[in-house]
């Protein structure tokens, strides 16, 4: 009888399952990294909003501390969207008669809210709570970058969950103390294992990495 299969059918077969294998693992590697990629976690992109307000002109220029804007970031869950009145505090007296900010006296005519767009947007099925982080020594810039140089807003950290466990993990490489939360141009010092290990006592902060302490 004739044989059926080349003599060098099983090679080819071995070298399919072997190149499939690869093939599956490249996918696999390529999806992971795009998962990663500012593309999809949209970190370092500019989000347009009704007034390009700038943080790097607000903050660091003028040094604005960000509780006056954001006035429940040590009480509640939310740091809280500033009403318009809080912007014509100042706009009152300075700038009168920009068109750039036209948008700005139209809301406090109306009465109607500027519709701002969420940059540092967490998914529904996550919760955070920026009292209990501040109360922890945890620094805005942290998370939210150097606000201060940003001419425009924009979201720093890609906000995914290993981003959030790395902190949860090793709180002792983060935290600093609470009277320099609100200070953007922080530096940890020299001795950050010593300080963070005293201030998570001081803190009491607990390692949590529990499924319930961020999905509820």
């Amino acid at each position: 009888m004739a044989q059926i299969f080349s003599r060098y059918a099983n090679s080819y077969a071995k070298g399919s399952i072997v190149a499939v294998g690869l093939l599956a693992l490249a996918a696999f590697g390529t999806a992971d990294r795009l998962s990663r990629s500012p593309y999809m976690t949209r970190a370092e992109t500019v989000r347009e909003q009704p007034i390009q307000f700038s943080h790097q002109h607000h903050v660091g220029g003028i040094g604005i501390d960000c509780r006056y804007c954001h006035t429940s970031v040590e009480k509640a869950p939310q740091a809280g969207i500033p009403p318009t009145k809080t912007c014509m505090n100042c706009h009152q007296q300075i700038w009168l008669t920009s068109q750039y900010l036209e948008p700005v006296r139209e809301s406090y005519r109306t009465d109607r809210p500027l519709r701002w767009i969420k940059v540092n947007d967490l998914p529904d099925f996550v919760y955070f709570n920026h009292s209990v982080h501040i109360k922890k020594g945890m620094g805005c810039a942290t998370c939210h970058g150097r606000v201060d140089r940003m001419p425009l807003l924009y979201q720093k950290a890609s906000l995914q969950m290993e981003w959030c466990l790395d902190c949860h993990r090793h709180p002792e490489q983060y935290v600093r103390p609470r009277e320099a939360v609100f200070q953007m141009d922080y530096e940890a010092p020299a001795n950050q294992a010593e300080l963070g290990a005293r201030l998570v006592k001081e803190y009491d902060i607990h390692s949590l990495t529990n499924c319930s302490v961020c999905h509820r």
